[in-house]
Order: structure tokens, then C-alpha cells, then sequence
């Protein structure tokens, strides 16, 4: 397995919200090899979502590193961590985030939009992407028609549009029953085993215990007395 995928040395998030400081990451330093299968737990405001945001280049630390596949990627400007986003993450939400008004098919070819890829070519991955996570015969389907189980492998299919090398997912079961936490469980799982790495937040133990390993926050730091 290779290793030093991502390295997080000594980050910070702080915000200021109405004239009050936030740490929302107080110091966090982690390592995540490649093609690892990890799961982010903690209390609610332990820094989760925050710590996610930060490792898909959605958000930039206020102070620390952060290393991915060697390059220092914490200070970069909005359309660099665009163009990683784009070329190396696949990102799985808890609300789905899939467009009303398109069909399922159409959601997971969105992707497409923001890079230099023809419809053909992409309608036919979409199609294959869309069979792979069960939903052959709902392509057409809009997200209203679809479950909540159903909305959240279609937005696995999308996220996984570009073939990024690393995908991240924030709460992906935390709106659907049993089941259907479990058909999206069985997907990463897959997934992981064909050598993606796996990050996923959760407030579920026997969710984030699916995991190979568990790293656990609390107020903002890694909670060293329980990381495993």
C-alpha cells in the first residue's frame, strides 16, 4: 500500500461569527495512506464537517499544512483547489444534493460541465456508473421519484463521474433507514476494494465502525485517547 497520501500537519480552521472567535480546528494532524478505508467520528461541533471541508479543497486551513500526493495544497487559491477537486475527489453529502428538475441520469453526468469531456462518452459512463450502483432501470427518473436510498446511489454514480482517486462522504447514510444505510455501506465497500480511498464522516458507531480505521475528534483536536 502506498503511503502518505495525505498529511495534515497542525491545522486550524477559525471562524468569527458575530464578533466571536471559533476554533473549529484547533491543531489537527493527521495521515491517511492511499487507498485507505477511514471514518471521521466525534460529537456534534467536534470539527467533522470542518475536517472534511478541508481534505476536499472545499475550504483552506487558517493556518497548518496540508499535503496531498506530496504537494503542500493549504495555501492555494480558489481555481487550484478547483482543478484538484475536480481531477482527484468525488464528494457523497448527506442531503444528496442531486437538481430537482434533471434525471438521474443527467445528475450524474454534471460533472461533465466542468471538464473537457464529450456527451457521448460521458453519457455512456453515466449509464455504466448507474447500473454498477443498481439503478438501471430509474436513469429517467427525477430525484423526487426516486428514495432516499436510491437519491444517495445516484449521487455516489456521480461522484464518481471523473474516476477521482479519493472519494469523501459526509454523513452518506445519516437520512436513510437500515437498508438502505447498509446498500450504501456495501458500495464503499466495493469500491474501496477496487482501490479508492474511502472517507467518511459519521455520528454512528456501527456505521464508522464499518471502517478500517476510526479517527475521532473532539473540541477540534484528534481525540488521541480513542483514535484507532
Amino acid at each position: 500500500m502506498s503511503t502518505n497520501l495525505i498529511q495534515l500537519g497542525d491545522i486550524r480552521k477559525v471562524y468569527t461569527i458575530g464578533g466571536v472567535t471559533i476554533d473549529a480546528l484547533a491543531g489537527v494532524s493527521i495521515g491517511i495512506d492511499a487507498q485507505e478505508f477511514v471514518a471521521i467520528m466525534g460529537p456534534s461541533g467536534s470539527g467533522k464537517s470542518t475536517l472534511m471541508h478541508i481534505l476536499g479543497c472545499l475550504d483552506s486551513p487558517t493556518t497548518g499544512t496540508y499535503v496531498l500526493k506530496g504537494r503542500d495544497v493549504s495555501g492555494l487559491k480558489s481555481d487550484e483547489l478547483a482543478s484538484i477537486r475536480n481531477r482527484d475527489m468525488g464528494f457523497v453529502f448527506q442531503a444528496y444534493n442531486l437538481l430537482a428538475q434533471m434525471s438521474a441520469l443527467e445528475n450524474v453526468m454534471l460533472p461533465l460541465s466542468y471538464a473537457n469531456r464529450t456527451v457521448n462518452v460521458g453519457k455512456r459512463r453515466a449509464q455504466e456508473l448507474l447500473e454498477r450502483v443498481g439503478l438501471k432501470d430509474r436513469m429517467k427518473n427525477r430525484p423526487v421519484e426516486l428514495s432516499g436510498g436510491e437519491q444517495q446511489r445516484v449521487a455516489i454514480a456521480r461522484s464518481l463521474m471523473m474516476d477521482p482517486s479519493i472519494l469523501l462522504a459526509d454523513e452518506p447514510t445519516g437520512n436513510l433507514n437500515s437498508i438502505g444505510a447498509r446498500q450504501i455501506l456495501e458500495i464503499l465497500k466495493e469500491l474501496h476494494g477496487e482501490g479508492k480511498t474511502i472517507i467518511y464522516v459519521t455520528h454512528d458507531e456501527s456505521i464508522g465502525n464499518q471502517a478500517e480505521r476510526v479517527i475521532r475528534l473532539k473540541d477540534g483536536l484528534v481525540d488521541a485517547a480513542k483514535d484507532n
